[in-house]
């Protein structure tokens, strides 16, 4: 029975001893405690930006599947561009030539249209070494006038409707074709532009000259109307010369002046 109870209380004592470990030994600062590893709380919305751990905004620099923004949808279909319509000026997409043809103020220039007898030339002269031609120094009541935009000039006193004649030169202001005809034929069209609004051009005389082509034509507009030529004549400068003449209803005493006009009008020797 001793036996039996000092088994006993040793076993009592080596119960004791590890309650007391237990009991008196603190925790360490570097003591894991075991369980389940939870996450940290959530920033709050006010305590600053995102965490660097998010993921990145920036583009990725891979292929992408998505149409560029120039692509068009696919339901749409594009349209045909409408072909403009030859007016007064030259339209896009047409030729000068083109131009001409389409425009109703210029009627087509036939077989029909016939020569005309020159006056003598006159023997005074201006010369316009810009474009290389010797044009009339037409008599009173024509004067000199400044010439600008032009290169040279020369009118009749003002009427009371607000027009005179008036006889230019200057360098083509138009495409140059391969036909002089046809280049005469752009440079009267471009005329209009120094006639009333609304003038429409009747052609009364058409023939070469030397190194160009001349064309004398009625001018209409309204209840009046003007006399008017053109001579194109190349003068060995970069572009051929113009030589051009109007003359309105109300100075028709000056329409004989026309004829001097186109007859004198030479290459500068």
């Amino acid at each position: 029975m001793r036996v039996v109870y000092r088994g006993l209380a040793a076993i009592g004592l080596v119960v004791a001893a590890a309650a007391t470990l237990a009991v008196v030994l603190p925790s360490g600062p570097d003591e894991v405690a075991a369980g389940p590893v939870t996450a940290p709380p959530a920033a709050p919305s006010s305590s600053g930006p995102a965490p660097s751990t998010a993921p990145s905004t920036a583009p990725s620099t891979g292929p992408s599947t998505a149409a560029p923004p120039s692509a068009a949808p696919p339901s749409v279909t594009p349209t045909a561009e409408a072909t403009p319509s030859p007016g007064p000026s030259l339209a896009p997409g047409y030729t000068a030539m083109q131009a001409l043809y389409a425009d109703p103020r210029v009627p087509k220039l036939t077989g029909r249209i016939k020569r005309m007898s020159l006056a003598s030339p006159s023997r005074k002269v201006v010369k316009d070494r810009r474009i290389g031609l010797a044009v009339p120094n037409l008599s009173k009541p024509w004067k000199s006038y400044g010439a600008a935009p032009f290169t040279s000039k020369q009118v009749l006193p003002k009427t009371r409707a607000g027009l005179r004649g008036m006889f230019v030169t200057c360098p083509l202001p138009t495409m140059r074709q391969k036909s002089p005809r046809d280049t005469a034929l752009l440079a009267a069209r471009w005329t209009l532009n120094h006639h009333p609004e609304g003038s429409r051009i009747t052609w009364l005389a058409s023939q070469p000259v030397k190194r160009g082509w001349m064309l004398v034509y009625r001018v209409e507009y309204g209840k009046h109307q003007s006399r008017a030529a053109v001579v194109v004549m190349d003068g060995g400068m970069s572009k051929p010369g113009l030589a051009f003449v109007t003359v309105p209803d109300s100075q028709r005493k000056q329409w004989r002046d026309i004829s001097r006009v186109v007859a004198g009008v030479r290459v500068l020797g």
